[in-house]
């Protein structure tokens, strides 16, 4: 398992039979940039990462970078295209096409093979206004899905002939999901997603047209999920703790650590 951190600036790994995870990928020289997505991209032995500035200074712009993912070694960087892009999170098309959630903008940009720079390829105020927070982001066959934090959606883009973005549309689903986060792909028709709403809690979506039926696996997350990944029939939801990087500062909040947690989730 492989875990970015924002305020480390760090990616973590856990190797087959641990219990806890290890510095792996350190701070490069853009200090200011912490590490929000990471997606391992198996058939291209590539780690994609997201760097992004959380704070409202002077910072580099965000950046999607590819490493090594045996050795973890910088393969390539791509700025976002757009001002102020903010790099949330990734995931990869069958053809290899890496997607990427620019949060800031509203827009998913895109990285075909063999490109040397991303492009905006959806948005244009189809998953709605600036402040809605695109978010998490995975893809089912010739499908993409997208949320948004603030406002609580959940958006399909056909990924259609040569690539291009077809109509955005906007998921009905069968019961209202709160400030969703990572959203990773289960089979051909279901995503998993986390929501910070509340405690927090892990739900599998199954698709069906533009319908969605929201079934919640586990629910209390007092650390807040963020993300989750599967492997097998497993899911690990991890707690992201956001309350003490983003909140007001509190002298007597006690530092404790980080875990990713396993939920059963059966096959796709």
């Amino acid at each position: 398992m492989i875990i970015g951190s924002i305020g480390a600036r760090t990616i973590f790994v856990v190797k087959p039979g641990a219990a806890t995870a290890e510095p792996w990928i350190q701070p490069d020289d853009q200090l200011t940039l912490g590490i929000l997505g990471v997606f391992a991209d198996e058939k291209a032995q590539t780690l994609w990462a997201c760097f992004s500035s959380i704070h409202d200074v002077k910072h580099p712009p965000s950046t999607l970078k590819a490493f090594d993912l045996q050795t973890g070694a910088l393969k390539e960087k791509y700025p976002l295209p757009t001002a102020g892009a903010f790099c949330n999170d990734i995931a990869v098309g069958g053809d290899g096409t890496a997607y990427i959630s620019d949060t800031n903008n509203m827009e998913v940009d895109r990285l075909a093979p063999g490109s040397r720079q991303l492009e905006v390829w959806a948005g244009n105020g189809g998953f709605g206004p600036q402040g809605g927070v695109l978010d998490g982001i995975s893809v089912l066959g010739n499908r993409l899905f997208v949320n948004t934090l603030e406002t609580n959606k959940l958006f399909m883009v056909p990924i259609e002939a040569g690539g291009k973005a077809g109509m955005i549309t906007d998921i009905k689903l069968d019961r209202a999901i709160h400030n969703p986060d990572g959203m990773r792909s289960l089979g051909k028709d279901s995503v998993l997603m986390v929501e910070g709403g509340g405690k927090g809690r892990l739900s599998r979506i199954e698709i069906n047209g533009d319908s969605g039926r929201v079934t919640p696996l586990k629910a209390g997350y007092p650390d807040g999920a963020v993300s989750a990944t599967v492997v097998g029939t497993t899911a690990y939801v991890l707690e992201g703790q956001l309350d003490a990087l983003f909140g007001e500062p509190d002298p007597h909040r006690v530092s404790k650590p980080f875990h990713a947690t396993a939920v059963e989730v059966g096959n796709p």
